[in-house]
């Protein structure tokens, strides 16, 4: 890699807009300049014209499921991240709960081996928590981990962390970010035999919601905020789906002291409960998209900055598995070539301001879990860099899909943007629907 200067770019940075131009020198920002001031670059240069297109930082999504060992029907770390890139993701925290999952410190040395292969996007890995493994949180290396992630809600195995005193351990003891996914399992268990009751095998999809009730995520939120104050953690509530559970989270801006911080999918800000009609299984998430009023609840919390992190939860299934019954269909969907578009388009209606966005989606992450230079535009930082054509409508379909699942709750929408570069520590990754798929990530760096 050499120099490449992005000329006259709309840059969307650390609240501002402004037009200039980025000197990339090898994997670094070099220099950040007024349009048409960088001159007099030793050395070859490859000169991409930005004129009208906007400039922001790599977005890092802090919540995937990349499937990664063990569910290669699903996705992997190869295939998952060529559609992050496509979608302007260019650093990604995967979730252990794979096969094996990542529990000791042996599986995650094997899965950082393996990964290192495979991945187009820059990446880090969260430690699973079990009822047992406090051992292995004890010796953990924190240089190698983004968080530990507990569930306290249903899920794979024996991930299920429901022993009291294990949530206490692991809550008093943890020194990096707690991530947790927070549903009642006794709740949703209660509900769910109700409905069979009712219906049977054959539940309708619109009562996944009634299911994996509002009372099921604010009793377990409200107990790990309890934990949380309790033990001092630094406490991350991931995917939050009701506007309830907002009275939990101080509308602050995000600061490094800020102990409890909260994340929002973008399928959250973007369905409602009116839509399992019309997309059934394909919307059929955990904790489930609730009612059109959760979904304006959450919105108004993003903006009041109770809300930290906008992140995608990207979680692939096969459509043939995803086109069971309801019993059956698995919860969870591909997000993540897609979240970046969902996000700007709430912009374009002026929902929210582009550079919220950019704060959501790349400030804020970086900071939360103290990635080391990367998530703003700056020099001397990482050249994870995306330049989006503003006015460049397209509609999502099978053709330009880029999931191994091969589909999309978004297909047949129109999104007003279009990603068109995608640089990943310097190395043009995407440009214009092509992927460049000799490049590996890095394992991300982290300010502990």
């Amino acid at each position: 890699m050499g120099n490449t200067l992005i000329r006259e770019a709309t840059i969307i940075n650390e609240g501002i807009i402004r037009s200039g131009d980025v000197l990339i020198s090898r994997d670094t920002i070099r220099k950040i300049a007024g349009p048409g001031t960088i001159k007099n670059i030793p050395g070859q240069i490859d000169v991409v014209d930005a004129k009208g297109l906007w400039l922001i930082p790599g977005v890092i999504d802090d919540q995937v499921h990349f499937r990664d060992p063990g569910f290669p029907e699903k996705g992997d770390f190869f295939t998952e991240s060529r559609a992050a890139v496509a979608g302007g993701v260019t650093s990604v925290m995967d979730m252990p709960n794979t096969m094996p999952q990542t529990t000791t410190r042996m599986l995650l040395d094997k899965k950082i081996e393996n990964i290192s292969r495979k991945s187009l996007v820059n990446f880090g890995f969260y430690f699973g928590a079990t009822n047992d493994n406090i051992e292995e949180i004890r010796k953990l290396d924190t240089s190698l981990v983004c968080g530990i992630k507990v569930f306290m809600g249903s899920s794979t195995g024996n991930m299920l962390v429901d022993d009291p005193k294990s949530l206490k351990r692991i809550f008093a003891e943890a020194t990096i970010p707690v991530a947790v996914h927070a549903e009642d399992d006794g709740i949703i268990h209660k509900n769910l035999e109700h409905y069979k009751k009712k219906f049977g095998d054959n539940i309708p999809f619109d009562l996944h919601p009634e299911i994996r009730s509002v009372e099921a995520c604010y009793s377990a939120s409200t107990y790990a905020v309890e934990l949380a104050r309790k033990h001092g953690t630094r406490l991350h509530i991931l995917h939050l789906s009701t506007a309830r559970e907002m009275e939990l989270l101080a509308p602050e801006p995000f600061s490094e002291k800020k102990k409890i911080t909260g994340e929002v999918c973008v399928h959250h800000l973007w369905f409602c409960s009116d839509d399992y009609k019309k997309y059934g299984s394909r919307i059929k998430w955990n904790p489930a998209i609730k009612t059109s009023e959760d979904r304006d609840g959450l919105l108004k919390a993003l903006l009041e900055d109770r809300i930290d992190v906008v992140a995608t939860d990207h979680a692939p299934h096969t459509f043939e598995e995803k086109s069971k019954p309801y019993l059956l269909a698995p919860s969870g969907g591909p997000l993540i070539q897609h979240s970046l578009n969902v996000m700007l388009e709430l912009a374009f209606q002026g929902k929210i301001a582009p550079e919220k966005v950019v704060e959501k989606m790349c400030h804020t992450p970086a900071r939360l879990f103290g990635i080391r230079d990367r998530g703003f535009i700056r020099e001397g930082y990482k050249a994870d860099l995306v330049l989006v054509n503003p006015d460049s409508s397209w509609e999502v379909s099978t053709e330009n899909i880029l999931y191994k699942c091969g589909w999309s709750p978004f297909e047949r929408t129109t999104f007003s943007s279009r990603i068109t570069h995608t640089f990943v520590n310097g190395r043009l990754v995407y440009d214009n629907g092509l992927i460049d798929e000799t490049h590996r990530g890095e394992p991300l760096n982290y300010i502990r």
